[in-house]
């Protein structure tokens, strides 16, 4: 027996449906297609967010490291005259900017500020470097901010004398 359907024609003995003739029977070919290709161009953006973070992880860790060698260096600028005075230990604090930009000149950074402490001994440098991302361009463009300090330690507390 022979069974005819709407839409459909006979052939072989069998019903043979025809698809999109009318409009109401519509294929899914192509379907999948579309649904890999939004799938991988979600793919490819996590993918460059991972690897934008990444970076923009070492040039904050590398922008500590300089900070914290500026502060390093700035701390060394000692106040000779103050030790002479008998006031103590502290660092010269119209030298350690300059002293923290030439080391961070190196790198191609600045000092963005400059912090001491209320006795002088300790000093905290902030540097900013701009992060420029691999993969999304002008859209991931950030300032990172790095901080270090230094103190300054000794093991003498007052001057030697003959």
């Amino acid at each position: 027996m022979t069974v005819r359907r709407p839409g459909g024609e006979r052939w072989g003995g069998r019903a043979v449906r025809r698809w999109g003739r009318r409009g109401r029977d519509r294929s899914d070919r192509g379907a999948i297609a579309i649904f890999v290709a939004i799938c991988a161009a979600f793919l490819v953006l996590i993918i460059a967010l991972v690897v934008d973070a990444g970076g923009r992880l070492r040039v904050a860790e590398r922008t500590d490291g300089y900070a914290q060698e500026a502060a390093r260096v700035g701390g060394q600028q000692l106040d000779e005259a103050a030790v002479l005075r008998g006031e103590g230990y502290k660092v010269k604090q119209d030298y350690v900017k300059d002293a923290a930009n030439s080391y961070l000149a190196l790198y191609h950074l600045a000092v963005h500020e400059v912090a001491f402490s209320d006795d002088g001994s300790s000093v905290t440098i902030t540097v900013q470097a701009e992060y420029k991302p691999a993969l999304l361009g002008e859209l991931g463009k950030q300032k990172v901010t790095g901080k270090g300090s230094a103190t300054l330690v000794h093991g003498v507390e007052k001057a030697e004398t003959d």
